[in-house]
């Protein structure tokens, strides 16, 4: 009866050709933007790491691989690449660790905790030379902050950033403490889906805090800890700002990081072709990070299935 009153009905309004070119008029915005802003650059890098090029007569040559085997040579690109991986391997783990620690001890109603979650979450909204000002008059020799703890101990001050062992921790330490807060919101947002109900049964079943949080916080957050881990390995392999700001790649390279021997040999050498050969192994390096990232979901996909 609907369908002889309203004859439209039964009919189809789009056919399935001009449902699909609309669905494709409405992606064609991000399509275009994500071509132009994303997959071109990365083309052009590519094609600008295999040769050889002089900025100011505007010529360049093809090379192939010359440039990527002159990186493998060079002892400032492997130090690099190892003050990089150490960096990463620093703060990855100090970064997850203390986030879900500050998420379990936030995780919990009351004004207090709000405002701390403000306090640890608000670091990240300062600039990079705010940041580095900040641990510059805290590590500064003699005067500085951590200078006079260690006088009030009794200790002899020392001078991280001018220690070519101490100062790569150092940065890392910095790093931490400004970008703590995104990793810690997001273990609190994957605390707070919990059902308290399971909470509630394991403590009548007189389960340790410890028991709970291996059995039960720890499988429910599963994922975040793998989204924060990955994601926070690939953000500090491009660690620059800090480290520009705080020891200039010193001492003795001991902090060089691969951004700024790119930034380097773009900048300073004017060696366009080799620093995009140096942008492709980063480039690398995260593409290994979001491929360790895919694997691990998979394999946590399978386990649960």
């Amino acid at each position: 009866m609907m369908r002889d009153r309203l004859p439209f009905l039964a009919k189809p309004l789009h056919r399935s050709g001009a449902t699909s070119w609309s669905g494709l008029l409405f992606v064609a915005p991000f399509l275009l933007c994500y071509l132009a802003l994303l997959v071109w650059p990365l083309l052009s890098g590519i094609w600008l790491s295999l040769h050889a090029i002089d900025l100011l007569s505007n010529l360049g040559r093809l090379v192939g691989l010359l440039n990527f085997i002159d990186l493998l040579r060079d002892e400032m690109f492997v130090r690099s690449l190892l003050n990089t991986l150490l960096f990463a391997a620093l703060c990855t783990p100090a970064m997850v660790v203390t986030g879900l620690a500050l998420a379990l001890a936030l995780n919990r109603p009351g004004r207090t905790t709000a405002i701390l979650r403000g306090i640890f979450f608000g670091a990240g909204v300062l600039s990079v030379t705010i940041v580095t000002l900040i641990w510059r008059l805290v590590l500064m020799p003699d005067r500085g902050m951590l200078a006079n703890l260690l006088h009030g101990a009794g200790l002899a001050s020392v001078a991280p950033l001018q220690n070519e062992w101490l100062a790569l921790p150092a940065v890392a330490l910095a790093t931490v403490w400004w970008g703590i807060g995104m990793p810690m919101m997001l273990f609190l947002a994957s605390l707070q889906q919990i059902p308290h109900d399971v909470y509630e049964a394991a403590a009548l079943d007189n389960t340790s805090r410890w028991r709970s949080f291996r059995h039960i916080t720890l499988p429910a957050i599963r994922h975040s800890v793998i989204l924060v881990a990955v994601t926070q390995m690939i953000a500090q392999m491009q660690v620059f700002g800090q480290v520009q700001l705080l020891t200039q790649g010193g001492p003795n390279n001991s902090t060089r990081s691969l951004v700024m021997f790119i930034f380097e040999a773009m900048f300073e050498q004017w060696q366009l072709g080799y620093a995009a050969a140096g942008a492709q192994a980063l480039f690398l390096l995260m593409l290994a990070g979001m491929s360790l990232q895919g694997w691990l979901e998979r394999r946590e996909r399978k386990a649960l299935a």
